[in-house]
């Protein structure tokens, strides 16, 4: 799927794909009392992303006025919605996770936790972003596919800034985002087959409407890279340098490559001393980017649809096609970072100790970036450093 960032732990399947089924999960070292997870943990686990409540600061009650109101004119709307980026877009809590670290031996491990953006996840970044593109440039109507949280943020940031927005959602999905989606007064079009062809029906409508497309890829990838390259800047911010690894889950590739792009930068203006390293997780076996690092291979191939079942675990993860996904491949390659799976089974378990140990409710899937981190500590004693998981999620 994909822009499964979207994923709310919501899926047209909960099947596990035959070929988990037989492997033997990847524990990474767990003790055996912390596997044991009922079946009102999973669905407590499984909650998803949400909204804050409000979703926009009080205060802001008079720029949300001005950004939405079509008789004002433009360089004082812009203004007014850039205001609100500035108060609610970014600067995510970054801490240290020291239960954390004495339960695995790895110290120095920080969690930037995307859980506290005004929809509950990162997409937030890249949705106001082009939003914002999109009321600079004259639009009036916003066009996207999605399954779930990347809806959620594009149609609050289109409401906030007075234009009207179409999503597009697979038809076989039923994502517990729909309704916060229909409040924030966007039209929701289903759409038959899966998220791909979501993103290609939603592309067509915007071309021919003259919609603004924002779909990941094409001419909105640098908006987007830019987006989340902020959140390398947040962690500079607050470590003073790069950390020797960043490790993020990975579905289309988008965000991974943003960070990456973002400490390029950094270093290359001499503001860190080093590039981290970028390690990436995602779905066994589910996702093209992981698949050509394991592969060695120079570019990500599609992989078969067919063949991609989805669970409400992985379905934030797994795609058939990752968008920018040979950004993400090359971002993994030149830092010298690594990429591998994570089974549902480690992504639910690994949910649960940060939420035992660090008081933090995340989305499971967002956790495969720190279990390819802590797979690589079990089988090669990592070095003494400070190492960043960014995580994503909130009930």
């Amino acid at each position: 799927m994909n822009n499964n960032e979207d994923g709310n732990g919501n899926s047209s399947s909960s099947t596990e794909s035959s070929e988990q089924s037989k492997k033997p999960p990847n524990d990474n070292g767990i003790s055996k009392n912390s596997k044991n997870i009922t079946l009102d943990e999973i669905f407590s686990l499984l909650d998803g992303a949400t909204s804050q409540t409000p979703s926009i600061a009080p205060e802001l009650d008079s720029k949300k006025k001005i950004a939405a109101d079509l008789n004002q004119p433009l360089e004082k709307r812009l203004e007014a919605f850039e205001d609100i980026i500035d108060s609610e877009i970014g600067d995510t809590n970054l801490t240290r996770a020291r239960n954390i670290e004495r339960e695995f031996g790895l110290r120095q491990i920080y969690l930037k936790f995307e859980g506290s953006t005004p929809t509950g996840t990162q997409k937030d970044r890249i949705a106001f972003a082009q939003v914002m593109d999109a009321l600079r440039r004259g639009y009036e109507t916003v066009s996207v596919a999605t399954c779930g949280n990347y809806g959620a943020a594009i149609s609050l940031a289109a409401s906030l800034a007075g234009l009207h927005c179409s999503i597009y959602i697979p038809e076989g999905y039923h994502t517990n985002r729909i309704k916060e989606i229909e409040n924030s007064g966007a039209q929701i079009i289903r759409v038959p087959g899966d998220y791909e062809n979501a993103v290609l029906i939603s592309q067509e409508m915007a071309d021919k409407y003259d919609y603004y497309d924002a779909n990941a890829g094409g001419h909105n990838t640098p908006i987007q890279l830019r987006a989340y390259g902020e959140i390398a800047n947040e962690i500079y911010d607050d470590l003073r340098d790069a950390p020797a690894v960043v490790a993020l889950p990975v579905s289309n590739g988008t965000t991974l490559a943003g960070v990456y792009k973002g400490f390029l930068s950094l270093y290359r203006r001499g503001k860190t001393s080093r590039l981290p390293k970028i390690v990436a997780g995602s779905a066994f076996g589910k996702n093209p980017i992981i698949q050509a690092y394991l592969k060695n291979k120079q570019t990500c191939d599609d992989l078969v649809p067919t063949k991609i079942h989805e669970t409400p675990i992985n379905e934030p993860l797994i795609n058939w096609r990752s968008i920018d996904g040979d950004f993400a491949l090359d971002a993994i390659r030149s830092s010298g970072g690594w990429a591998s799976y994570a089974t549902d089974k480690s992504m639910l378990t690994h949910a649960k100790i940060i939420r035992e140990k660090e008081g933090l409710n995340v989305l499971p899937a967002s956790t495969a970036g720190l279990i390819a981190l802590l797979d690589r500590q079990k089988r090669e004693i990592l070095p003494n450093d400070r190492y960043v998981v960014v995580l994503t999620g909130r009930k």
